[in-house]
């Protein structure tokens, strides 16, 4: 049998064939093999290398081009069949690349080791522990294996051992060498004491513990310290209150200097002594060092960049760091044992980065809305509300009062209260006098206001709430400079602190008001409940509609306690709980109506409303049975909160990775092209929000022309007042503006095409990393969005994906479940029969021609979707979300782009978060930019590559202009894991994910890294190309003899941008010519 076996085998021998079964292999080597001259052939890796030489690169790249092609009259490859080739040409290609002088760049051969390479002893170290015994890396193991097996093969081999015996070893040591680049990726892993699997070269490199992400991305730095933060109510606004010996630590070497330059100790060694005896004139010292030198907190997570900013130190007591309240939203900090970190800046150039870009006063804006970020809430709330509250019938009511000394003087004596209306005659700047409405405490809360605030935009004349206090900060962040912003913050906070504090509010059980009526509502409801339970009974109706109607009671019943119980609350002056609910501080309406009306209606694990109410609240307590219900609701609402926080870190992660590379990198690119925004009009309550996100800081593509003739020229960027005044002009209904998705700059995108910086309020300035700001812009509130999939009251059964799962399910570009089919051309619709296999819609075009789609059995049509009705392409024909690859298909890349934008914003405008579209534009941007060749034409493109749109427009002209054929292609969406791994930067892609796949690539490839992104120049250890790290900015010299006479502002008295106007005297060109620097 084996006889036959080996001569058939023999028969049919080709070049390259492998023969898998050894004793076949020897039986058909020793009578035809090598020796008797027939054919050639061996195993292990020498076979491989004398295969790889005998390819000739060259014919091998031209036949499989011609094979994909399909020229000269041969027969067209099947799908399959191609898609092979042109695999295989990309590998092919990439080994036959050739440098100017014709020599290849990446040889073959060496894809097969004759030498392993031994890494440095340092990085494999091996340290003696206590015992006598040693600890060592898995390197080391690892190595020894091969360094063994490699001896035992040369010494079998000179003692000239039979083949059997030898090729054993040799397939050992391969595997011994495998294991040492990538432990278990063939086979079972080599594993050490204990089963663990040892560490192998490219475990060294991957995942969060790997080299790449946990050493090279961001490393451990001295100079720093962390401890618990706790307010600082005295604080200024861009102050932090810092631990003594922390900051004595922190400031080690420069007290010494200063200490050996004041003669205060003879040499630093003894400087040192002194520092660490803590003697008394160390303090002095310090106090004097840390004057003006800012410090960076920061606290961990950092989802913004807001995370971390800068403050001046200020000494305090105690070791914990005091922190201003009002940077507390920013931080997202709370007092209940969070801790931040301090890191020191010391080089000038970081010293004036810290103070000019980072300082808390300059950060008053959020990068994701152009919205205070700085707005008092809670206590501040609290003590404002209490502060401007009017009680018409108290003491002295009506009194006229010429000066504002005059009110705080009877506010003294006690003749008037804060709260009593009073007349108060005013002078106004032009020198006339007019009489105003007001109470005292309302006189007190304008002090703390700019001089001019009240004449520009009014007095105040109602309890402030959360939201009249949101729009205070945002009129002071538009109309005043730094400086007085901070200062008037500082005067609201302590000013709303007083008052608070004076205010004496507190919370008793007698403040929670339960309603008198709640027991008699409750019966009415129970009749109607007790009704239905009685129709099911009979069998009139179903267990669903019996579900469905008891849930709509209890809701009812909910509402009405509600109601019930919010009257009782407003019937009683200054009752605690509604002050605080109604000024916003804290807490909400639905948390009251737990603690003072009634539970209502839970939902069990799987999300569905359970039909029993709870009828307590939280005042009487619960029912065994109710507590029981009401348990799974809120084990779920932790177990979401959890999760919710990894997936969000994920998704911005991602988010970071694909739009690192997009840096503003020129002033105008000079397009043509720009979107549509609609609807701009005055319409419904949330217009304004709407117009905010779309028009809000973009620039106009073209001249716009008001009813009453004003011009907005072409290029102007859009000012709030500029979007009113085209909100309430009922000429214009559309605008068309300038967007990232049409920007056509040659790397990043440029500055016009982007607008207005958000984050500063100014238009945005070259080298900013409005990549990395868009994705933290997105990822950032990631964490209140819902977890849920909504049900809808399984009726179809079909869960619409809500939430977090929406917004990566859009930005991975996936199929959603349960999306709508779309009409694939524009035509009369035909509807046919059902026959088991689905609905057959067709739609007939103009030319006749028939688009069939066959629609799942049961699904619901839309409804204008009829038998003999019109539909336009791209229309959907069934409900539910779009696949956005076939949106791209059917309607172009255009209508994608603004459909994805559209659908994430609906996700968070759910949530009511306020994020700008060009942050999402510009991840659309990233997901949308890559080509997908069809045909290659004459241009160097294989069929099948991504290329990056840009380039293969610019091939393609100038293909036409040198007159050979341009390739087609056709835009390809693709989900941001996927763009962030396709990017131009192998140590980019490294870095993120699949580390050894894309290295492996790379080498192949023969690729060099340009280094345009941020990442891979952190990497290398390079200042990152953006912001201050920009060539443009490189050729500023900084003179700063020993950091004294560098030009700090203070930023009590002086505005940063004044500043910076004025800093440029202080900067020298290195060529020494300072008018131009």
């Amino acid at each position: 049998d084996l006889e036959k076996r080996t001569w058939d085998e023999f028969k049919s021998l080709y070049p390259r064939l492998i023969i898998e079964d050894e004793v076949l292999w020897r039986n058909l080597r020793d009578p035809f093999g090598p020796y008797a001259e027939y054919f050639e052939g061996g195993t292990g890796a020498d076979a491989i290398k004398s295969l790889i030489d005998s390819i000739d690169f060259d014919i091998e790249e031209q036949r499989l081009r011609e094979a994909i092609e399909a020229g000269g009259g041969r027969k067209p490859l099947s799908a399959q069949r191609r898609q092979k080739a042109i695999k295989r040409l990309k590998i092919v290609a990439s080994f036959n690349q050739r440098d100017e002088y014709g020599r290849r760049q990446n040889d073959p051969k060496a894809m097969i080791l004759d030498v392993v390479p031994v890494i440095p002893p340092e990085l494999r170290p091996m340290v003696q522990l206590d015992g006598g015994r040693f600890a060592t890396s898995d390197l080391n193991d690892l190595y020894r294996r091969v360094i063994n097996r490699n001896n035992r093969l040369r010494r079998l081999l000179d003692l000239g051992a039979p083949e059997i015996i030898v090729n054993n070893e040799k397939r050992m040591l391969q595997e011994a060498v495998d294991a040492l680049f990538d432990n278990g990726r063939r086979g079972r892993p080599v594993t050490g004491p204990g089963n663990r699997p040892l560490k192998s070269l490219s475990d060294m490199l991957k995942g969060k513990q790997g080299r790449f992400r946990q050493n090279l991305l961001g490393k451990r730095v001295d100079y720093s310290g962390r401890s618990v933060i706790v307010a600082g109510p005295t604080l200024r606004l861009h102050q932090c209150g810092l631990p003594k010996l922390m900051a004595l630590e922190l400031f080690k070497p420069f007290v010494m200097k200063r200490l050996v330059d004041l003669e205060l100790a003879q040499n630093i060694k003894s400087a040192k002594r002194m520092v660490e005896r803590r003697r008394p004139q160390v303090w002095d010292v310090l106090e004097d060092v840390i004057k003006e030198h800012p410090v960076l907190l920061n606290r961990a997570p950092t989802l913004h960049r807001l995370g971390i900013q800068a403050f001046e130190p200020v000494l305090v007591e105690g070791k914990a760091i005091q922190i201003h309240p009002l940077v507390c939203t920013a931080f997202n900090a709370d007092f209940d044992g969070d801790q931040m970190a301090v890191h020191l800046p010391l080089s000038a150039e970081a010293q004036a980065e810290a103070r000019v870009l980072m300082l808390s006063a300059n950060n008053i804006l959020s990068p994701a809305s152009g919205r205070p970020i700085v707005t008092p809430s809670q206590d501040m709330i609290i003590g404002g509300f209490y502060l401007t509250e009017l009680v018409a019938e108290s003491a002295g009511a009506g009194r006229t009062f010429q000066h504002r000394w005059e009110v705080f003087r009877a506010l003294d004596e006690k003749s008037i209260s804060l709260h009593t209306p009073i007349k108060f005659r005013e002078t106004l700047s032009t020198g006339d006098r007019r009489t105003i409405d007001t109470t005292a405490g309302r006189l007190l809360f304008e002090e703390a206001l700019p001089a001019d605030y009240t004449e520009r935009f009014g007095h105040i004349n109602e309890p402030l709430k959360k939201k009249e206090m949101g729009l205070i900060v945002e009129r002071l962040a538009d109309n005043y400079p730094k400086a007085i912003i901070a200062q008037s913050l500082d005067n609201i906070k302590n000013v709303c602190y007083r008052y608070a504090a004076q205010s004496g509010l507190t919370i008793s059980i007698e403040d929670v008001k339960t309603p008198a009526t709640k027991r008699a509502i409750l019966d009415e409801f129970e009749k109607q409940a007790d009704k239905v339970e009685n129709q099911f009974r009979r069998g009139i109706i179903t267990d669903g509609e019996r579900r469905q109607q008891e849930v709509r009671i209890w809701t009812d019943a909910t509402a009405e306690v509600q109601n019930a119980m919010e009257k009782e609350f407003k019937a009683q002056r200054f009752n605690p709980i509604e002050m605080m609910v109604g000024s916003g501080a804290r807490g909400n309406m639905t948390q009251m109506k737990q603690i003072a009306g009634m539970r209502g209606l839970v939902a069990n694990p799987r999300g569905d409303m359970i039909p029993r109410p709870i009828k307590s609240n939280f005042r009487e307590g619960l029912e065994t049975l109710e507590y029981f219900i009401a348990t799974p609701g809120a084990r779920k609402g932790l177990v979401d909160t959890a999760l919710r926080t990894a997936d969000s870190g994920y998704l911005t992660r991602r988010l970071v990775d694909v739009a690192q590379e997009l840096i503003i990198r020129e002033h105008d690119c000079g397009t043509a092209l720009g979107v549509w925004v609609e609807n701009v009009q005055r319409d419904t309550a949330n217009m304004r929000a709407y117009l905010e996100t779309k028009l809000f800081g973009r620039a106009l593509l073209s001249d716009v022309t008001l009813a009453d003739g004003t011009v907005f020229e072409k290029n102007r960027i859009l000012s709030d007042d500029d979007i009113v005044s085209l909100r309430d002009d009922n000429t214009i209904n559309r605008v068309r503006v300038r967007s990232v998705l049409t920007c056509d700059a040659e790397l990043g995108v440029c500055a016009l095409c982007y607008g207005r910086s958000l984050a500063t309020g100014k238009p945005i300035e070259l080298g900013e990393a409005v990549g990395v700001i868009a994705a933290q812009s997105i990822g950032e509130p990631g964490t209140q969005l819902t977890m849920r999939t909504f049900h809808t009251g399984g009726v179809a059964g079909k869960d619409i994906a809500g939430g977090l799962p929406r917004v990566v399910e859009l930005f991975e570009a996936r199929t959603p479940r349960g999306s709508a089919r779309l009409a694939r051309a524009s035509g009369v619709i035909r509807i046919g029969e059902d026959e088991g296999k689905g609905i057959p819609v067709t739609v007939v075009d103009d030319k006749g021609e028939e688009h069939l789609t066959l629609l799942p059995t049961g699904s619901r049509l839309m409804p204008n979707i009829r038998d003999g009705a019109e539909a336009h392409a791209g229309e959907p024909l069934t409900d539910g979300p779009f696949d956005p690859k076939e949106l791209l298909e059917i309607k172009g890349i255009r209508e994608t782009q603004v459909y994805l934008v559209e659908e994430v914003q609906k996700v968070y405008r759910d949530q009511g978060v306020s994020i700008h579209d060009k942050h999402i534009e510009l991840i659309v941007r990233q997901m949308t930019r890559r080509i997908g060749v069809q045909e290659p034409g004459d241009t160097g493109f294989l069929p099948g590559e991504r290329t990056d749109a840009k380039t293969f427009r610019d091939t393609n002209r100038r293909m036409v202009e040198e007159g050979k054929r341009p390739a087609e292609g056709r835009p390809e969406l693709m989900g941001i894991t996927k763009a962030s791994l396709a990017t131009e930067s192998w140590l980019s892609a490294a870095s993120f994910q699949e580390t050894t796949r894309v290295l492996t690539e790379a080498a192949i490839d023969g690729r060099s890294d340009n280094l345009v992104g941020l990442k891979e120049n952190i990497i290398i250890g390079k200042l990152i190309p953006a912001g201050t790290g920009m060539q443009l900015y490189r050729h500023f010299g900084i003179e700063a003899p020993d950091y004294e006479p560098m030009a700090f502002y203070s930023s009590d008295e002086e505005d940063p941008a004044a500043f910076l106007a004025g800093i440029q005297g202080s900067y020298v060109h290195p060529e020494g010519d300072a008018e131009n620097a």
